[in-house]
């Protein structure tokens, strides 16, 4: 059998059922992966092999009912554990213990699912990395602000792992490291537990080897069994938008590519232009989360600045100017923007998207572009990123499925669809 560390969820959850495979041999692979590789690319913060070996034990225990039953998760340093330090990717909290797990993190274990450790997140989940690498070439960035969870499921670390994204925290690092990531519409997964940044934008993501896995994960903490296999003849939609001038010539053409292999597999597929009322949306995303970052972190702001890079602090100082009727009036138009949003879906399963300008960028102090996923982050609808060609270096692109609000599964098998043509047709 393949090793266990490198085997998908379902793959897992179906030899643990079948009796030839135990959460603690699947527990025990990932931890030593992790021994292996994680001196050199840097994904996890915390790893406590001991505990993570008893809290597979105890799902071997536990018999074969629970949907989650003996999946080692990886956790965002941004989501509390109170087994394993969360520091949120800041000094300021280095070695705080909170006293209660995080609802997602709780969601697991109650659901069979064990945690693994704690993975590497840039500096409050905002834009100064951690100094996570890319797996798939160490050089290069793996994508932020979800970094330490995107290279560690792409690396075999961890089949699957917790990642928040507020504009394209999950969706580039995903398309950086080739593997899936999906941003559940806003709000399915509870946020309880999660340190804060914009709470009318900040949602709890999961990255995965498989849109399968993202599915069953994302549906089991709900405490369902839930099969995203391929939608049948997909309704798909290419749509440009003022920012496919920043995409760089070799992610256009992947998605025209994916988008002529999806027709050629039965898809619907159609061009679709963003309508000029949601345009303007992208850029007012930055300053609406600029105020409630302020306000998320007015403790640490007013008694810890000192501690926050420079990066962050010009970031919360571009919230000063903004006040409570302007953040109002923003909230407005964020409500006037869904509900154009939505009228698109009429016809369409899934809208094509890039989720980074390419292929990830060398150097890791800087983890790349976020302003792919500003609109679709802040109409709070859901987002999946899945792995569709290489880039001129050979790392890997991805391009978003976007959904209509709520119509998660259907999303996700969209982009079932789209993963399976790349596969079939040797893209990815």
């Amino acid at each position: 059998m393949e090793s266990p560390n490198r085997l998908s969820v379902l793959q897992a959850l179906r030899a643990m059922a079948e009796g030839s495979l135990t959460s603690e041999a699947l527990t025990q692979a990932c931890l030593e992966r992790i021994e292996e590789r994680n001196g050199q690319v840097l994904a996890f913060t915390a790893v406590d092999a001991g505990w993570a070996l008893a809290q597979a034990r105890a799902a071997d225990r536990g018999g074969g009912g629970a949907p989650l039953r003996g999946i080692p998760f990886a956790v965002k340093d941004v989501l509390d554990t109170r087994h394993l330090a969360t520091a949120y990717g800041s000094p300021i909290y280095a070695g705080h213990r909170p006293v209660a797990d995080a609802a997602c993190v709780a969601r697991v274990r109650e659901f069979g699912g064990l945690v693994l450790g704690k993975a590497a997140t840039s500096e409050f989940a905002t834009q100064t990395p951690s100094r996570t690498r890319n797996p798939l070439n160490l050089e290069h960035t793996p994508g932020g602000s979800s970094s330490g969870s995107a290279a560690a499921v792409a690396d075999f670390m961890a089949p699957v792992a917790f990642g928040t994204q507020t504009t394209a925290s999950t969706v580039r690092p995903a398309s950086y490291c080739g593997i899936v990531g999906y941003k559940p519409t806003f709000g399915f997964l509870n946020t309880a537990g999660l340190k804060p940044l914009s709470p009318s934008q900040d949602t709890i993501t999961l990255l995965a080897r498989t849109v399968q896995d993202a599915a069953l994960c994302a549906f089991g903490l709900h405490g369902m069994r839930v099969q995203a296999g391929p939608l049948e003849r997909p309704r798909l939609a290419v749509c440009l938008s003022s920012q496919w001038d920043a995409v760089r010539p070799e992610m256009a053409e992947a998605i025209e590519r994916i988008a002529a292999a999806a027709q050629r597999a039965g898809a619907t597929v159609r061009r679709m232009r963003l309508p000029a009322a949601l345009e303007p949306l992208i850029g007012m995303q930055g300053r609406l989360f600029a105020f409630e970052a302020r306000q998320s972190l007015a403790y640490e702001r007013q008694n810890h600045a000192a501690q926050f890079s420079p990066r962050l602090q010009a970031r919360l100082a571009g919230g000063e100017g903004i006040d409570a009727a302007q953040y109002l009036a923003m909230r407005q138009r964020a409500l006037a923007g869904r509900q154009v949003l939505a009228d698109l879906f009429g016809d369409v399963d899934a809208i094509l998207y890039p989720p980074a300008q390419g292929e990830a960028d060398e150097g890791i102090a800087d983890s790349g572009s976020a302003q792919f996923g500003a609109l679709w982050s802040l109409m709070h609808v859901p987002c999946v990123c899945v792995p569709i060609a290489r880039g001129p270096r050979g790392l890997p692109m991805g391009v978003q499925a976007i959904g209509a609000y709520g119509d998660d599964l259907r999303t996700l098998q969209a982009a079932a669809f789209i993963h399976h043509v790349a596969q079939q047709a040797e893209l990815a």
